[in-house]
């Protein structure tokens, strides 16, 4: 019989206490159900706070996780533009939040975390939301991620969809909540999440996207950025417009239902026309890839030495590059060049600073990234002469010291040699100053052969040159590999009054917070004479003689197909071998240092020979033009005209040409033209002999 039915046929005071009985099973019985339910709930709840508290712990002992990212670093020229970039795998630029338009926050905040500033960095119903769907769906079919568990993901861990990954995210989203405030974890996010098409973060997105800082973005602009991130394949206006517009719409939706705007700036949102600039990105950050990459080495070198490291990124690198100068280079090789695959490289320098004005290492670094400035070596051919000359000029010699340059045949190591002039002729006795000018090569072998080759060498060590001389009367004539960078900078010496050059590519390097940790311009830098500010003059005005055509005789001034297109002052000497073509200059402000050849093979005379000079002479008349510079003549030196066959002064008696050569003081020609040097047969003396002889014809 059920004990909670009454016995009717009993009393009725038996009734109630039967009654009162089984009320007080029940009750019993609930209370235990209460306790057992509330010691589950206890139990929980100790469960729980133990687990708050271990997370605690947890998050105390572990620390703040580093925020630390690769940022791209930016390359700026000397005027300040932006020029170029360069990241290791990541395309990012650091920004902070308030360099970040709030339109953009408010739509990030709208789409992906409308409670950001309320949560503890997980959202527990969205968590409860998405398990239910992920177990209805069989899988992991759907995210819950808060914009913090988003922003450790893209720090710390992988896009695999694992429950182990989602544990780890909101270990570290917990752990960046303790030790970060909301706004640098919005700061984080926003600058860590792909946008699509290589850019990480919203400064890279901005630029590629509209070529604009995030600073300058409209709500419309903002709205369709803030849509990317859910999934740039599908969402990226370049790839897929109208997906991508679709979605801005339902942000610009969210954006008004939160309250961030009204319904009139939604209108106006969605009915505003975007255009895209990300083709003019791609072009405007392609500028200089040859000097970039070697920017990029030097900075690498500066950081190093401060302990810094650069792949970490997010740099502000200012270089020495200068538009002007980096155009100018530019269109002389497209100016100038044949259009066959003859390759040309370019370096101008600075010689007072050392700064690097432009740089091409190449005809197109789309197809070659190697820098034959830098890296190529090669035979730089008579313009290793006015080197030996600055060693000879150390040994005593002087522009007016004549040389035999009659064909000789040297004899050395048991080999013969016999130096050859580009047209086979030759002439008797000349001056240092019209053997630069001509580039004698009999002179340069004989003058090498008389100094000797330690003297040589020393003076190549002296101007760093880099390179170890053979013991051949080739040497003389440049048969020595070397790079242009360092024969330039070797150039820019002499036209640094001899004192030394350092070249360098970088002006300043500031991190991503602003700190500046390299200022070339706050440098004291001391300048070693390594020439004779006398000896350095000299050579200049003896390699200002090739664009003379008073020095035309058995061979011709080698300049002097440009003489009629120079319009400043400047010093120079070209050089050819059958691989290559040089000419490097400079003015009183700027050394230039051009080269053409082929990567592989002969060079191809006939088609290409004056390249490397036409190059040359357009860079360095555009880098003047406007521009009023003279040669500044130092004491102890002084202009005087003689004639070139005798090294005399120049008096009215002279019979040969004359030309204005500077010397030392010292070795001023004592001798001048006499009347005696322009003895002819007296009138009537030679009209006499010619009758005696017609006697006997």
């Amino acid at each position: 019989m059920d004990e909670r039915k009454v016995d009717n046929s009993a009393k009725p005071e038996q009734r109630d206490e039967a009654a009162q009985q089984t009320a007080s099973r029940v009750k019993k019985r609930k209370s235990k159900r209460r306790y057992r339910i509330a010691m589950v709930f206890g139990a929980l709840a100790i469960i729980l706070i133990s687990a708050l508290i271990s997370l605690r712990i947890y998050a105390q002992i572990a620390g703040a996780p580093p925020l630390t990212v690769q940022k791209a670093t930016v390359f700026l020229n000397a005027e300040g533009e932006q020029i170029g970039d360069h990241y290791v795998n990541e395309r990012r630029y650091w920004v902070t939040l308030d360099d970040i338009s709030s339109h953009v926050v408010n739509a990030t905040i709208s789409v992906e975390d409308q409670d950001f500033y309320s949560h503890s960095g997980f959202n527990v119903k969205r968590i409860g939301a998405a398990i239910i769907a992920n177990v209805q769906a069989g899988g992991k079919s759907q995210g819950a991620s808060t914009l913090t568990q988003q922003y450790a993901r893209n720090l710390y861990l992988t896009h695999e969809k694992t429950w182990t990954r989602k544990l780890n995210e909101a270990l570290y989203a917990y752990r960046l909540e303790v030790f970060y405030s909301k706004d640098e974890i919005l700061e984080g996010y926003l600058n860590t999440v792909y946008y699509g098409h290589g850019m990480y973060g919203i400064e890279a997105a901005s630029r590629f996207y509209y070529g604009k800082s995030a600073s300058e973005l409209t709500l419309a602009e903002s709205a369709m950025l803030a849509g990317i991130p859910k999934g740039p394949t599908y969402y990226s206006p370049v790839v897929n417009l109208q997906k991508a517009t679709t979605r801005q719409h339902v942000i610009l939706t969210l954006m008004h239902d939160e309250g961030y705007i009204t319904a009139d700036e939604q209108a106006a949102a969605v009915a505003a026309k975007l255009t895209f600039t990300n083709n003019e990105w791609k072009t405007a950050n392609s500028q200089a890839p040859y000097f970039l990459d070697t920017a990029w080495l030097e900075a690498s070198a500066i950081l190093e030495d401060v302990g810094r490291n650069i792949d970490t990124g997010g740099w502000e690198i200012q270089t020495t590059l200068k538009k002007q100068h980096q155009q100018a280079a530019e269109n002389a090789i497209r100016d100038q060049m044949p259009k066959t695959s003859l390759q040309a490289a370019l370096i101008s320098i600075e010689q007072q600073t050392g700064y690097i004005t432009a740089l091409v290492g190449g005809r197109d670094y789309t197809t070659s990234n190697f820098n034959r400035v830098t890296q190529a070596k090669r035979q730089p051919g008579s313009t290793m002469k006015p080197l030996l000359y600055a060693a000879a000029l150390q040994k005593g010699y002087s522009p007016l010291t004549f040389v035999d340059v009659s064909q000789t045949t040297l004899k050395y190591d048991g080999k013969e040699y016999t130096p050859k002039n580009i047209n086979g002729q030759y002439g008797d006795n000349i001056t240092m100053a019209q053997a630069v000018a001509i580039s004698d090569n009999v002179y340069a072998v004989n003058t090498l052969e008389d100094i000797g080759y330690k003297a040589f060498q020393r003076l190549l060590d002296d101007v760093k040159l880099g390179v170890e001389i053979k013991h051949v009367p080739s040497s003389a004539l440049g048969a020595t590999n070397v790079t242009l960078h360092n024969m330039t900078t070797a150039y820019a010496i002499f036209g640094n009054e001899g004192n030394d050059v350092q070249p360098t590519t970088i002006l300043k390097i500031t991190d991503e917070r602003g700190n500046v940790l390299y200022d070339a311009t706050a440098k004291k830098v001391e300048r070693k004479r390594l020439v004779r500010k006398e000896d350095a003059f000299l050579l200049t005005q003896m390699m200002r003689g090739m664009f003379d055509p008073t020095f035309n005789t058995y061979l011709y001034a080698t300049g002097v197909t440009l003489t009629n297109k120079l319009t400043h002052p400047y010093a120079a000497k070209s050089g050819t071998t059958d691989t290559d073509q040089w000419m490097i200059g400079y003015s009183p402000i700027v050394t230039a240092g051009v080269w053409n050849g082929f990567d592989e093979g002969a060079l191809d005379v006939d088609a290409d020979h004056a390249a490397a000079k036409e190059v040359w002479a357009q860079f360095m008349e555009t880098v003047h033009a406007g521009q009023n510079v003279t040669f500044k003549e130092p004491s102890g030196v002084t202009a005087v005209e003689v004639e070139l066959k005798s090294g005399n002064v120049a008096t009215e008696y002279c019979t040969g040409p004359t030309a204005t050569i500077y010397v030392a003081d010292d070795d001023m020609p004592s001798d001048s033209c006499s009347p005696s040097d322009k003895y002819t047969e007296p009138e009537t003396y030679k009209n006499w002999w010619d009758s005696w002889l017609d006697l006997f014809n």
